[in-house]
């Protein structure tokens, strides 16, 4: 894969990884444990995913009335990540995992992602095992997600219902205590769950020998009543069959019900479900209601659930990216090898003379280039944000504290930025191949329709927006967004003295003083309704502004480099950095225009006009 080069150089010359080491939770590694398990992941991507992606966007899952079925291409790979160890690459040796980094864990899963993130890989699993890692009691770690880990059982989260979409505080399915003693439950307080669950993404399959579901849902009060808003939310395990505490598969199966399956756009090798949670089809001991264990405490379930949705919105940010470089490596491909066109000359076009190659066209160039910008400098961004993961875990009280704050930051940026940005450069892919980009012959439509839910997962587009204008950017008097500008006018200060890169310092402080004059305008008079109209162009100018950000860093780390050993990288990284100040930053100007006067031209439209 094209893919290798542009990792080893960001985990290595521009992230530092291997200085991770030197700490003692990593201090089992080094950069050949690293490399090598980049190298695995890349063989099983290579040899179990790439070959099948198209094999499982056309035989979709299908419900045989008893269980879905699925290619055996998508159980192999299954197997085969399984067995690589990744589902618990960070974890803790004691718990079967490799205690890696989490940087060289995101690294290495991006190898599948790119072959195809229509068969899926381990992010829901690793992530609901996660939480249990945090929230969970100890029993409900050894017999759930110590199983999750290693394998035996995979793992969802529940939180959308068909009335609700993204209004979590409007959910409505119920759960009840099981009994009078239903505290006494080794595996945690026993309840009953009734209700809906819409967008499951693998919620029902044959995969594992087990479903570990997460399920948001609300304990009614003493009159029966469900608490409004979403403090009434709590959280629980709710398996697809019972187990003992040891984990132990009991033979019972759980009131968990597959009501349909979603037929998508674009991820189609992915069961997406509809899930009735105690309907009855499954009675468990003659009684209704699905079996669930509280995870934490009453009323706390969407805290604990934001630790899988934050890891969740990261891994959803490197399928995008990942979406967005397979686009650009077929559309390079391809615009190398097509002939099509003569080039312009004084006279204009010379019919006598041979065609080109599309890649000598400038249009075609520039599309390129757009597609690498998005691509690679989401990547960057991406392993950027698992580095302050590690950091967080890791390093000294002050600059774990730091990274946690820059992670709150630029988590909806994470998100949010690949998930448009690398869906336009799937549409450039699309182009750059002329009308057979748009048939099934190649790769590149199918591209485009598996990164159109993006934008939707873990969090809609907008909702990422507000919660950064509206909650991210404020919180702790603004003390994320003065670490993230510290961090800017740090890198602009190493550009500065490189003539080829001090314009773009200039810029990109140009660039930060706007988005800092627009979020204090967005807020002037403290009116929400005002200062969030205009979300979505704020977070466009705020990734954008990021973007610039890190590409100037990257820049400066090429050029320190020996360029020499790779020229063409180096000119390729310095290219798009160029590309992306030329024709990308001016865009902040118009979004942040609207978002510093603070228009309600979309806020006030009256709806019979449209």
């Amino acid at each position: 894969m094209k893919l290798r080069p542009t990792l080893d150089f960001l985990l290595n010359d521009w992230l530092h990884t291997t200085e991770l080491t030197q700490r003692p939770r990593f201090s089992d590694h080094s950069r050949e444990t690293f490399d090598a398990v980049l190298e695995t992941c890349e063989r099983i991507a290579r040899e179990k995913f790439a070959p099948f992606n198209r094999l499982v966007d056309v035989e979709e899952p299908h419900f045989d009335g008893e269980k879905v079925i699925l290619p055996q291409a998508t159980h192999d790979a299954a197997k085969a990540y399984a067995e690589s160890g990744m589902l618990s690459a960070a974890q803790d040796f004691e718990m079967g995992g490799m205690q890696l980094p989490y940087s060289v864990e995101a690294a290495a899963n991006a190898f599948f992602a790119c072959a195809s993130v229509s068969i899926g890989s381990g992010m829901l699993t690793t992530g609901n095992a996660n939480l249990l890692m945090v929230h969970g009691t100890e029993l409900q770690k050894t017999a759930f997600a110590k199983n999750e880990f290693n394998g035996r059982f995979s793992g969802t989260m529940c939180l959308s219902e068909p009335q609700a979409g993204s209004s979590l505080s409007d959910i409505t399915t119920r759960a009840v205590p099981d009994g009078a003693d239903f505290e006494a439950e080794p595996l945690g307080a026993r309840y009953r769950l009734k209700g809906n669950k819409m967008w499951i993404s693998s919620g029902e399959h044959e995969l594992s020998e087990n479903i570990v579901h997460l399920v948001l849902a609300k304990i009614p009060d003493a009159s029966g009543a469900l608490v409004p808003g979403t403090r009434g939310i709590s959280l629980f395990i709710v398996p697809k069959k019972l187990v003992d505490p040891q984990g132990q598969l009991t033979g019972v199966r759980n009131d968990v019900a597959l009501a349909g399956l979603n037929h998508k756009l674009g991820w189609r090798g992915t069961t997406n479900t509809l899930l009735n949670f105690g309907e009855g089809k499954y009675p468990v001991q003659g009684q209704p209601g699905a079996v669930g264990y509280l995870v934490g405490k009453p009323g706390e379930g969407l805290r604990c659930m934001f630790h899988m949705m934050n890891e969740a919105r990261i891994g959803v940010g490197i399928a995008a990216t990942m979406l967005g470089l397979a686009g650009y490596y077929a559309s390079l491909e391809y615009a190398k090898n097509r002939p099509q066109g003569r080039p312009m000359g004084a006279g204009g076009k010379d019919p006598s003379q041979p065609q080109v190659r599309i890649i000598e066209h400038s249009d075609v160039k520039r599309m390129l280039l757009a597609q690498k910008s998005y691509g690679e400098g989401a990547l960057a961004l991406a392993l950027y944000c698992a580095r302050l993961v590690d950091e967080q875990h890791t390093a000294d009280a002050v600059a774990a504290d730091e990274a946690r704050l820059l992670l709150e930051v630029l988590t909806p940026i994470a998100k949010s930025w690949p998930s448009e940005w690398c869906l336009e450069a799937n549409s450039l892919a699309i182009q750059v191949h002329g009308g057979y980009g748009y048939t099934r012959d190649f790769p590149v439509e199918q591209y485009w329709r598996d990164n159109r839910l993006n934008m939707i997962h873990e969090g809609a587009h907008g909702i990422q927006a507000m919660d950064l204008l509206g909650r991210k950017v404020l919180m702790e008097n603004g003390r994320g967004m003065q670490l993230l500008a510290a961090r800017m006018q740090a890198t602009m200060a190493r550009a500065t003295p490189h003539a080829a890169l001090a314009p773009y310092a200039q810029a990109l402080g140009q660039a930060l003083s706007k988005v800092g004059a627009a979020t204090q305008a967005a807020w002037a008079n403290g009116a929400p309704t005002e200062a969030l109209a205009n979300a979505v162009p704020y977070m466009q100018a705020f990734g954008h502004t990021v973007l610039a950000w890190i590409w100037l860093d990257v820049a400066c780390t090429t050029l320190a480099a020996d360029a020499a050993q790779a020229q063409a990288a180096t000119v390729g990284r310095l290219g798009a950095a160029r590309f992306f100040f030329h024709y990308e930053l001016p865009k902040i100007g118009a979004w942040l225009s609207v978002v510093q006067s603070r228009d309600m031209t979309c806020a006030t439209f009256p709806e019979d006009a449209f």
